[in-house]
């Protein structure tokens, strides 16, 4: 026998070669999907495989380990060195003597698949944009004069098939440094398969990236092993620029009254994600020189303050962006300390004047362009974001909801933190409360609760919070359809007071009272109308009167209750088990982006098709908004909701409430 058949499993592929033929050159004749960053030099260790026993007939085998030789030196000293699991073979060294059928692990495959938390969540393919190549280059010769990058060139078209490569000015100025302390042989990083951007002498194998969410109020930063897809580390942060303005169009402004506010508004957000590489990187234990790209998403006007580019053209119609297109650039370029100089930076596409890079990476993350059912996809946000639409047809729009769902505008709100009321219900009898907060996992009414959150304390309600209190006194009969709180109850309940003209509930007596007052349940009202307004406009764009599917995406989307947020009326009548939450989806897209290059041409080209309505000049904006200021809606039917749960009858304020009020104004 000259040769001998190799079956690689999952894949399947199969051929024979020579004897003596090692199974990574086999693997890559074939085809097979086997990680490599050594070149074959038993270094690496990513090419581990694993030899199967026994006669597998499918295939008209009888498979031995000893069909793969015993393990040579090289290999031994890398089993001493850094360990190899029983069983298993390092494919760079392992000889085809016989018929085998070899099975390459997950964690051996180049493209392998990066796992998601959440079970209807897409896979992550990885195929990063940068990979590291290790090589040994010839040394110099006086009888063939050759440049040291010439050389270098010449060893990654032979070893790795890279044809055409270049190089950056500050990896060339530290080439001839670098091969030499190796003795010849150095390790590369290559962007894009085309362009040497990183260097180190020797054998290395540690790449990572960061993939980063700019949102309005809080600044998200995710550390990844570019190798296995693996989050290292993830730290947030307040935007700083919170200071120069609450809402977007604050800080639009912030920059038209300020001369050189734009330039403020920029060194804000660069110093905070300057900060969270610092942080995500020293948890992780990580060398900046390491870091090697990293992705961002965010708003239109965070995108602009982050690339140094003035706002201002968003601030009014035609809300003009200086570029929709996807950028890549240097990091040295926006000054982002803290990684690789030479790092590249890629940023997602934007899609309209107020729907972002970050609408296009929920988009990536949830991939409604790829369902055929009818799916709606809501940032939830200051400014919420919304995508309706399936393979055939998407539509996207922005809503201007303001921070009141993050506890803002709201009389005892705060954001989410430890001692934030998170979540409420009400007895429909005694119009009793009890809640939980932020920090403990009891209820308020059950023993050991103040000893829990005495640390902290009842400190204030966050979004969810909020939103729960006010849809529990909706069922509970409290507050009217209309929006009202009905003052009759006083009589009922301790807990419904007088406030000025109007009454509110007491939630909470503690050391810091809370409450839920008129003016609460009217912010409320707004930024939930604005919400809706904008999904029922984009329905009737599409012609549909029902959606089949709704994902909420954003931080408070991640928390908030899809059976509470339907009573309120945040969203369609949909069936409660076709809603669900993305978590940080803008992220996740950005994450998506940083470790599989395909993704980066998929959204490009979706974004290209999505059609954007802007709510701001739609006649039937305010038509919508003004019906849905009702719980859950003037008009729309809710067979879903009521399946779920039992509404109250539909009645107003009452005449005798509104007298009362001008009574007590007298």
């Amino acid at each position: 026998m000259t040769d001998a058949l190799v079956v690689f499993t999952p894949s399947g592929k199969r051929g024979r070669f020579a004897l003596g033929t090692n199974l990574l050159d086999a693997a890559r004749q074939l085809g097979v999907d086997i990680d490599s960053v050594c070149g074959g030099r038993a270094i690496c260790g990513r090419c581990q495989c694993v030899p199967m026993e026994g006669s597998f007939a499918k295939h008209g085998i009888e498979s031995q380990a000893g069909h793969l030789g015993a393990p040579a030196a090289t290999e031994l000293r890398y089993r001493e060195r850094k360990g190899l699991a029983l069983g298993r073979r390092l494919s760079c060294q392992a000889q085809l003597l016989g018929d085998v059928v070899v099975d390459v692990p997950p964690e051996s495959q180049v493209h392998r698949q990066v796992v998601r938390k959440r079970a209807e969540a897409r896979e992550i393919r990885l195929d990063p944009m940068v990979r590291l190549h290790f090589v040994e280059v010839e040394p110099p010769d006086m009888h063939l004069q050759r440049g040291d990058f010439e050389r270098l060139r010449e060893a990654l078209r032979r070893e790795w098939g890279l044809e055409g490569l270049t190089i950056d000015l500050r990896s060339l100025q530290r080439l001839q440094k670098a091969l030499r302390d190796g003795q010849w042989s150095i390790t590369v990083a290559v962007h894009d398969g085309r362009r040497i951007i990183a260097l180190w002498p020797g054998f290395h194998d540690r790449a990572f990236g960061l993939a980063f969410d700019i949102g309005s109020t809080t600044i998200a930063a995710h550390l990844c092993d570019l190798g296995s897809g693996e989050v290292l580390a993830s730290a947030g942060m307040m935007n700083p620029q919170i200071r120069m303005g609450e809402d977007l169009m604050s800080r639009v402004s912030f920059i038209m009254m300020n001369k050189g506010g734009d330039a403020q508004l920029t060194r804000a957000v660069r110093e905070a994600v300057t900060a969270l590489v610092g942080q995500v990187t020293a948890e992780a234990r990580v060398e900046p020189a390491e870091v090697l790209e990293a992705v961002f998403v965010g708003n239109p006007i965070m995108h602009h303050l982050l690339l140094g580019i003035d706002p201002t053209e968003l601030g009014g119609a035609p809300f003009a962006l200086a570029t929709d297109s996807a950028i890549t650039l240097w990091a040295s370029e926006i000054g982002l300390d803290g990684i690789h100089p030479d790092a590249r930076i890629y940023v997602l596409p934007c899609i309209a004047g107020h729907v972002g890079a970050d609408c296009a990476g929920v988009v990536l993350s949830e991939g409604p362009h790829l369902q055929d059912e009818v799916m709606l996809v809501v940032d939830v946000g200051t400014n919420a974001e919304i995508v309706l639409g399936n393979r055939q047809r998407l539509l996207a729009c922005s809503s201007p909801t303001g921070p009141a769902f993050e506890g803002a505008q709201i009389s005892a709100g705060q954001r989410a933190a430890p001692g934030a009321v998170e979540r409420v219900r009400i007895d429909r009898d005694t119009l009793e409360p009890r809640f939980k907060v932020i920090g403990c996992d009891l209820w308020s009414d059950e023993p050991g609760f103040e000893r829990v959150v005495a640390r902290s304390g009842v400190t204030g309600i966050c979004g969810s919070g909020i939103v729960e209190a006010l849809a529990e006194l909706f069922l509970g009969g409290v507050i009217l359809a209309d929006g009202t709180i009905d003052g009759s109850l006083a009589g009922r309940s301790a807990r419904i007071v007088p406030e000025g003209r109007t009454f509110a509930y007491v939630l909470h007596a503690g050391a810091r009272e809370i409450r839920i007052t008129q003016t609460d349940v009217r912010a409320i009202q707004l930024a939930k109308a604005a919400l809706y307004a904008g999904a029922r406009l984009l329905m009737d764009r599409l012609g549909v009167e029902a959606v089949d599917r709704i994902v909420l995406a954003g931080a408070f989307g991640s928390h908030i209750d899809p059976l509470y947020a339907m009573v309120l009326g945040l969203i369609p009548d949909c069936a409660l088990s076709r809603v669900s939450s993305a978590g940080n989806a803008a992220g996740t897209g950005a994450r998506i982006a940083l470790l599989n290059r395909a993704a980066r041409r998929e959204i490009e080209a979706v974004v290209q098709r999505i059609e954007k309505v802007e709510t701001a000049i739609e006649p039937r904006f305010q038509e919508h908004f003004v019906a849905a200021m009702a719980l859950p809606h003037a008009t729309a039917p809710s067979p879903h909701l009521a399946a779920a749960v039992r509404l109250p009858e539909r009645r107003a304020s009452q005449p005798a409430e509104a007298g009362a009020r001008r009574r007590r104004r007298g």
